[in-house]
């Protein structure tokens, strides 16, 4: 079985670093080691999440030109599958934005490593429930 897939999107590298450096590459014991996918386009993030590439997408609310609550809502709204997606935002003020752009969780910088981790671990474990549920013969049953 592969390592679950954090996508990390902003157009900034250094702020894709600070992301990954807070979550961690095991974010708990029981959810194992993660492999990032880095994008800093649009369009990679539109690509990842169309091959299904993402079990988790990261999204920074202050990339340009186009943020991640912007992207966040266009997923939502487009996509046949959307994986969960968490908001990184600057402002606890900007929770609200997140909520209309439909993320999952929201992480307010700076990040607190111990909350950026927790959070994808529980992201992650309940991400796990639904591949479970999904893995079956087509029957629906377990």
């Amino acid at each position: 079985m592969s390592n679950p897939v954090l996508l990390v999107y902003s157009h900034r590298p250094e702020v894709r670093e600070r992301i990954i450096t807070a979550i961690g590459r095991r974010p708990a014991p029981d959810v194992g080691r993660v492999d990032y996918l880095e994008c800093s386009g649009v369009h990679e993030v539109i690509m990842a999440i169309d091959a299904q590439s993402a079990d988790i997408v990261i999204l920074d609310g202050e990339a340009q030109p186009t943020g991640g609550m912007g992207i966040s809502r266009q997923i939502h709204q487009e996509a046949a599958v959307v994986p969960p997606v968490v908001l990184v935002v600057r402002r606890a003020d900007d929770r609200w934005l997140a909520t209309w752009a439909q993320a999952d969780e929201i992480l307010v910088y700076p990040l607190d490593p111990v909350i950026a981790a927790e959070t994808i671990a529980s992201l992650l474990r309940r991400r796990g429930g639904e591949v479970v549920r999904s893995a079956g013969d087509g029957t629906g049953a377990r």
